[in-house]
């Protein structure tokens, strides 16, 4: 019995065309874009921290340039003086007064706002612009904008009148940190309101529609359709309100001259400034940058993972 003859065809390759690409020698597009980023986090961010980090367990001062200065190391020397030190406990616990009013504000008026915004036709553009010219505009600008209205003799002491408190806001050891953070709030919604709005666009409408014939009211609606809705962002926002506000700096230093009145409106970066620059502590330092970049990844870790469970 004779057979004929055929050519093997050959099977094809079940790869996608990308990956054949790539196992035959082909270099990806995708990281070599990448790589000038890549190197600026390395730069910028990435290597100051490690070298924070290592300044935190060595006893170091600044010196001339080219001198010749051991630094020894000296273990968890630093953190214990840090940790026992009143000034930076009290830092941390303005930081806590100034999440605890800042982060709940941001989170409801962005929301809040940015749906009346998603409802509004007429001059949307308008609005949108105007929320988002505070976080625009310069702080300087702004903040000697605030010293002349909550200043002892400014519009609102003024409009307050016997009302008014005594000391004033920015001198009042109570009111200090409070006044900073309605500031934040104020100048930082306008950011907070676009990401809400972007993530408004994405709820369907037909879920209002359906919530409505079903009887929901205005207020019903917002709770089962809108904050379920924007869960994704509401994560974003709480994650990012936090980080900002652990890196607290430039309001109680230019409101308040330093974190006045007597320290009542420190802040832990506002002292990481104080004692590397001013008090030539570089390693005192270090040691409460490590800490708060530990107490705010523990704290962004929580609420990432309770928002979601939610």
């Amino acid at each position: 019995m004779s057979y004929a003859r055929q050519d093997a065809v050959p099977a094809a390759d079940p790869r996608p065309a990308p990956e054949r690409r790539r196992r035959g020698g082909r270099r990806p597009v995708g990281p070599l874009l990448a790589t000038p980023y890549i190197l600026f986090l390395l730069l910028v961010m990435a290597w100051p921290f490690a070298y924070a980090v290592w300044m935190a367990f060595h006893d170091v001062v600044f010196t001339a340039p080219g001198a010749s200065v051991d630094h020894p190391f000296v273990g968890l020397t630093n953190f214990r003086q840090v940790l026992g030190d009143p000034e930076v406990q009290r830092s941390f616990l303005n930081l806590g007064v100034y999440l605890l009013i800042n982060v709940p504000l941001t989170l409801v008026l962005a929301l809040v706002l940015a749906t009346a915004l998603n409802r509004v036709l007429r001059f949307a553009a308008v609005f949108r612009v105007a929320f988002y010219l505070p976080y625009l505009t310069a702080s300087v600008s702004l903040i000697g904008v605030w010293l002349l209205l909550f200043g002892s003799e400014g519009l609102v002491n003024t409009v307050l009148g016997p009302l008014a408190p005594d000391p004033s806001w920015l001198v009042n050891s109570n009111l200090a940190m409070p006044t900073i953070a309605l500031y934040s709030t104020w100048k930082q919604l306008g950011f907070y309101i676009l990401l809400f709005l972007a993530a408004l666009q994405s709820v369907p409408r037909e879920l209002y529609e359906a919530a409505e014939m079903d009887g929901a009211g205005a207020l019903q609606r917002f709770w089962h359709v809108t904050v379920p809705g924007v869960r994704h962002a509401t994560a974003l926002v709480l994650t990012l309100a936090l980080i900002f506000g652990a890196n607290l700096f430039t309001e109680p230093y230019l409101l308040t001259a330093g974190g006045g009145p007597n320290g009542a409106s420190a802040t832990p970066v506002l002292l990481i400034y104080q004692k590397a620059l001013q008090q030539g502590n570089p390693d005192t330092a270090s040691a409460i940058g490590v800490i708060l970049v530990i107490a705010v990844g523990l704290v962004s870790l929580a609420t990432a993972r309770v928002t979601r469970e939610r």
